[in-house]
């Protein structure tokens, strides 16, 4: 393993953060000069960053969408709602992974107790609706890349907590609500942990909680960097 990303790793997401099994409390919300200069900055980082990086991965996409219409015949692109920074809903884009009915299929996995997550979240590592070329786009992440149009257009950012599911925000308490007090994001604490998979939602909380009371433009780029090494090299939380 990199011994540089292993170290901002642990820099990122620092262990008490999971360790500790604390009420769960909500975070501080951060205002002034200070903070509304960084918030400034972040965005006008998200619409440069968003906008070359769709440029330059256009292919990629048209590809990804090409081979997932040549697989089943259905729409590649997948358009969700989530909620987004104060409960605001916002079209979310995906390139589709599974089969065309999996929406369906979902409740029955979780009505079968195959869930792996800890609710409101939803997770299995072996997940049927998943088809051939969706299990690879998504290895790479490749699936998350319309994303990027999320980012430019201002619903969300590189960097936050990821946005839910309106479904799975129903079920939250009135602290993990506090989820949504910045713009969701890319790339947040949670990605960055290789048991990320076996938290419990009141952990995965914590360290977005974590991340809304620190924001700065320092951390926003160790996550990111950790982020990219983890797409590119290390898939160990699958």
């Amino acid at each position: 393993m990199n011994p540089i990303a292993t170290t901002v790793t642990e820099a990122a997401v620092p262990a008490s953060a999971v360790r500790e099994r604390q009420e769960l409390t909500a975070p501080e919300k951060k205002r002034g000069f200070r903070y509304g200069w960084y918030c400034f900055i972040k965005r006008v980082f998200d619409i440069v960053s968003s906008l070359c990086a769709l440029v330059i991965l256009s292919p990629v996409i048209l590809i990804a969408c090409f081979a997932k219409w040549v697989e089943d015949g259905h729409a590649p692109l997948y358009i969700s709602k989530r909620v987004g920074k104060d409960g605001k809903l916002f079209r979310f884009w995906k390139i589709r992974t599974m089969c065309p009915d999996a929406d369906k299929m979902k409740q029955q996995l979780i009505d079968m107790g195959l869930n792996e997550a800890d609710p409101p979240a939803f997770k299995m590592k072996n997940d049927p609706r998943i088809t051939r070329v969706g299990r690879f786009l998504r290895k790479f992440s490749i699936d998350e890349i319309p994303q990027l149009l999320n980012v430019l257009n201002g619903t969300m950012s590189v960097v936050g907590p990821r946005p839910p599911l309106p479904n799975e925000v129903e079920q939250y308490t009135e602290v993990q609500r506090h989820r949504l007090d910045v713009k969701g994001g890319l790339l947040c604490f949670w990605q960055l942990r290789k048991d990320r998979n076996k938290l419990p939602f009141d952990d995965w909380c914590r360290l977005d909680f974590e991340y809304i009371e620190k924001q700065s433009i320092g951390l926003d780029l160790k996550i990111i960097f950790v982020g990219a090494w983890r797409v590119l090299f290390d898939h160990s939380g699958e």
